[in-house]
This record gives C-alpha cells, structure tokens and sequence, in this order.
C-alpha cells in the first residue's frame, strides 16, 4: 500500500509538471521566463524519476531481506521447536487450541482437589489429558507452578510425560498430559460398590500385575528422590495419583503439591496437603516433610495393594452422639505377619484366582512395614526397595513399630461435615503431643521455629489435611 501511494504521487507530480510547462508555453511564448521555467520543471521531472528509481531499488533490497529474515526466523523456530521435543520440554498452548482439543471440554476423565482432567487430541492425533487448574490466585498458581518444576524436565518411563502448558490472566491454568488409557489404580484395585457407574473401566489386578505396579511406583520414585540434580518430592503418592497404561505399567501423575529440595537438605518446611492415611506422621505433626515421606506413603500404596482396600476405614459412630472410630489396615496386617496368618490380609478376589505364592506376599508385607515406620530414620530409601522387590537383596523381618495414625486418628478429629478440614477441632492435644514425644528423637528441630510452641503446632495441624 505505502508503494502504491509513493507510485501515485510520482506520477501526479510529473503530470503536474508538464501540464505546467504546456501552460507556460503558451501563456510566455518562447521568452526568456518561459526557459527558465522549462528548465526547472525538467529538473523537477528528473529529480523525481531519479528518487523514485533509487527508492524501487531499496525497496527491493528491504523485500529481500525481510524474506531471508523471515526464511530464517522460521527456521529458528522449527529448530527450537525440535530441540525442545528433544530434551523434553513442554510446549507453551494457547487456550483456542486447548479448547479444540478438548471438543470445548466435553469429555471429563477425573476430577480432584487440584482440577479437573479432560481427554483431547492434539492437531497431530496425539491423544492427550488436559488438567484444568482453578483456583484462588496464589493456590492456583502454586500448584501450576509446582507441577511444572517437578515434572518440565524430567524423562522416566514410570512419570506421566508433561506435552505443555497453558496460563491465563483469569486464574485459568492448563497443564497438557499424555494420556494413559486405564486410568488411575484404585479403580483396579479397590472393590466397585453395587451402586457404582462407568464399571467398564473398573476391573482387577492379577497379583504378578500388581507386584509389577508396586516395583514400577518404587523405580519412579526412586528416580525422583536420588537420579535428579534437585530431590523431587511427590507428597501425594496414592493410587488416584497412580495410572496404569495399556500393558497395565504405571505412571506416577499429579505433582500438584510437590516440593524441589536440595540434595544437601534433610527436609522441607511445607504446609500439611495431602490424603487421610498417606501422610507420614512426622509431616502430620509439622515437623517437616523428606523423601522418607513418600516412601511412607508408598509402604501404604503397597499395603492397599496386597489386599485390595482401603488403609484408614471408618467404623461404627452412627448413632447420635458416637464417637467415629477407624480400623487401620496396616496395624491388621502386622497383627496377622505377627500370628502367621499372613495370606489373610490378601484380597479375596487373588485367593479366588490362585496361583499367589506366599513367599511373594510375605516379601511384600516385610517391605510395606518396613516403609511405613514410624520414624522416618527407619525406613529405607526407595533404591533399597527396588532392590528388594527385584529381589537382589533378601529383605529382614521388619521390626515392630508404633501405629502413630491410630492415635492421631483417635485424637478427635472426626469426619463430620469439615470436620477434617476445621482447624478449630482441637480435641485431645494430650494424645497428639504424646504421639510427637516418641517421634521427635528421629528429627532435628527445624530452624527458626522457636518462636510457635509445641502444643499449637500439634493441636492444629490434622486439621490441615484435605480429604482428596
């Protein structure tokens, strides 16, 4: 346009010019005035000619090297693009494709405290999960953030692969999965109520699958407490957070509360988020939270797997006034190792199908107990619980620990409407601190924390935690 409008004013100007001199000549005849008119206006011709050769020319020159610029800036971009799928990165979306993808998010595969996760296709059919994150701007962008720290840049077989990512102004953060067909473990694991739906996608693990689970959870874990440059702290490793591919391998999702922690650190200082029986009972009592953590909750993953149910179940308080009680799986199983009575703590459902080995079970209990000891310095690092699974090394008999959730659970902390969640149920403070007695000898004291008193921090922290 700007060439066509300096091509117009080119031409008027001389046509001007000439129209100029044809009235001189005819209103001056040939007198001297008339030649010097004559002479300006061919000067003014020519000038013109002369500029607008000169600015073709660099025009010319600018189109040449805004195509080799833009030849090149698009090479840039593929190149970067490739390197960013070679090294792993994800890839920045906007919203518009998120949403076509999605089918404008028709079809909701999962949804949690941290969001909702929607089945898409990206342009190139990759077959995708989309979490959707909302909620109050500091929370929100917390848990985008965390996700993406933890998970951007590293590559394991066992960690659910992160494609890209997605935020908005509004508070509206994506996060782009890849997507894995069965779904999360506990729907293969956990007995489907009479009354459940979508029970097509619910079935149950042979017992070689679920030793196969429990071995891939460990290398994953493993992976991320002792091969990353920073230690990578999952905190909410339970079987919602675990998915299982096609050939039934699984994948450790959900990153949303995890935590980065300096190899030369013994713990982090975080708040208490995470579920009702997999917490770790020194994180429970605000006294930090380690790698030991998730290995205490995996000790409780391996438990629900041997026997196909929950860890923590509720009890009896129906009646009006009642008090809830809680059965504790583990505590079961440890009584039952304790009186031979191991294969009894096995789903049911395994018995039925046969062809369990007792040995293998009794393997998978020591190890479970091992995890789950009550203080951290007792329990092994994941690599030692891949060794053995794998059975490289002979696992010892476990030594006896205390149940500290089955004093924490009986402190008052019920599960009535909130109830878990209100920080003003502070019953039983007695028990709590009691409890934080026999476990404080395994934990330095954290720094900086002298100024809040023992008896706050345990009156208030259960009430952190968050069903989920």
């Amino acid at each position: 346009m700007e060439d066509r409008n300096a091509n117009i004013i080119a031409v008027v100007s001389i046509i001007n010019l000439i129209i100029f001199i044809i009235l001189a000549r005819i209103l001056l005849n040939l007198t001297e005035p008339f030649f010097l008119i004559l002479g300006a206006c061919v000067a003014a011709i020519l000038a013109v000619i002369v500029f607008y050769f000169i600015r073709r020319r660099f025009q010319r020159r600018r189109r040449n090297l805004e195509t080799i610029i833009a030849s090149e800036g698009k090479e840039l971009r593929i190149e970067y693009s490739f390197l960013r799928k070679v090294a792993g990165l994800p890839t920045k979306f906007r919203s518009k494709e998120l949403e076509e993808a999605t089918d404008n998010w028709k079809s909701m595969i999962g949804q949690g405290a941290s969001g909702s996760v929607f089945k898409g296709s990206l342009k190139d059919g990759t077959a995708v999960a989309v979490k959707r994150i909302q909620h109050e701007e500091e929370r929100g962008g917390k848990e985008f953030r965390s996700e993406i720290s933890a998970i951007a840049s590293v590559q394991h077989v066992n960690l659910v692969r992160l494609y890209g990512y997605c935020a908005q102004s509004n508070n509206l953060h994506f996060l782009v999965y890849d997507f894995i067909p069965k779904g999360a473990l506990s729907n293969w694991i956990f007995p489907r109520p009479s009354s459940a739906v979508n029970n097509d996608c619910r079935g149950c693990l042979s017992w070689q699958q679920r030793l196969k689970v429990g071995i891939d959870v460990a290398k994953a874990l493993s992976y991320l407490h002792h091969d990353c440059r920073s230690k990578i702290l999952h905190l909410d490793v339970k079987p919602e957070n675990i998915l299982l591919d096609e050939n039934y391998n699984a994948v450790v999702s959900d990153f949303g509360i995890s935590k980065l922690m300096n190899p030369d650190d013994s713990r982090v200082r975080t708040s208490i988020r995470g579920t009702r029986g997999y917490i770790a009972p020194e994180w429970l009592l605000g006294l930090g939270a380690s790698e030991k953590s998730d290995v205490f909750s995996y000790g409780i993953v391996l438990l629900e797997l041997i026997g196909g149910r929950r860890s923590v179940r509720s009890i009896g308080g129906d009646g009006e006034g009642s008090k809830r009680k809680f059965e504790y799986f583990p505590k079961i199983v440890a009584e039952k190792l304790r009186a031979g009575k191991i294969m009894e703590v096995v789903d049911q459902r395994l018995l039925d199908l046969g062809d369990i080995d007792e040995n293998e079970v009794r393997k998978m209990v020591h190890v479970a107990l091992w995890c789950i000891q009550h203080k951290a310095r007792g329990r092994p690092s994941m690599v030692q619980v891949v060794k053995w699974l794998e059975g490289r090394t002979a696992v010892e008999q476990p030594p006896e620990t205390k149940m500290m959730v089955v004093d924490l659970l009986s402190s008052g902390i019920n599960d009535e409407e909130g109830g878990w969640q209100n920080r003003n149920n502070r019953k039983k403070p007695g028990v709590v601190a009691r409890v934080a007695s026999q476990i404080t000898g395994c934990l330095p004291r954290v720094p900086n924390s002298t100024s809040m008193s023992k008896s706050n921090t345990f009156t208030y922290t259960m009430s952190m935690v968050s069903p989920r």
